[in-house]
């Protein structure tokens, strides 16, 4: 959903109480828990070294959990004061371009698993007011072969509306911008705990 005017807390609640109504984007919900995309989307896969052993682990499954990987100066997060929960709703607001775009989607999964490694990963898919179409998941992994801690993000998307078709070379930007800096806020988060 575009604005020209940056829309208040009231109007971003009002929004997320539609949108919580409404149905996924796409198919093939949970895609991401195997890193299997459907047909006619663009994958995304980033992924980050945060350090060794269980206390690195620890916070960043706490970092991920408070939505560390989700502070930008151009991008604000609007979600309930929970850790993440299968089927809630949240919101992202970004400038971009002069206008704000507000866009929505909703928890598919969250999982916590130890085999075949130590992991805690949960996803989001879009909702009709969305620009993209697609899901995104947010994991941290502890393998136990070489004690290593890794922020792992991938995602599959593909243009929703007609203005992110038409600036499609822009959306992409924004996109790899997002990749990059989710993976420098961990970094920065855990390092800076562990320290």
């Amino acid at each position: 959903m575009y604005h020209v005017r940056k829309p208040d807390s009231a109007q971003i609640d009002d929004f997320l109480k539609v949108q919580a109504q409404q149905d996924f984007t796409y198919p093939h919900r949970e895609a991401t828990r195997n890193q299997l995309a459907p047909a006619g989307f663009r994958v995304d896969h980033n992924r980050i070294r945060l350090g060794q052993g269980a206390a690195v682990y620890a916070q960043a499954k706490q970092a991920l959990v408070d939505w560390q990987h989700y502070r930008f100066d151009w991008l604000h997060l609007h979600r309930p004061d929970a850790p993440p929960a299968a089927g809630q709703t949240v919101a992202a607001l970004a400038h971009v371009l002069g206008i704000w775009v507000l866009n929505a989607c909703r928890i598919v999964y969250v999982l916590e698993e130890s085999e075949p490694f130590t992991r805690f990963a949960f996803a989001y898919g879009t909702l009709p007011d969305h620009a993209e179409c697609g899901e995104e998941r947010f994991q941290v992994e502890w393998h136990p072969d070489d004690d290593s801690v890794w922020y792992d993000l991938y995602a599959f998307s593909r243009p929703n509306t007609l203005l992110s078709k038409f600036a499609y070379p822009y959306v992409r930007s924004k996109q790899k911008q997002f990749a990059r800096e989710s993976l420098q806020a961990m970094h920065q988060t855990v390092v800076k705990k562990s320290n």
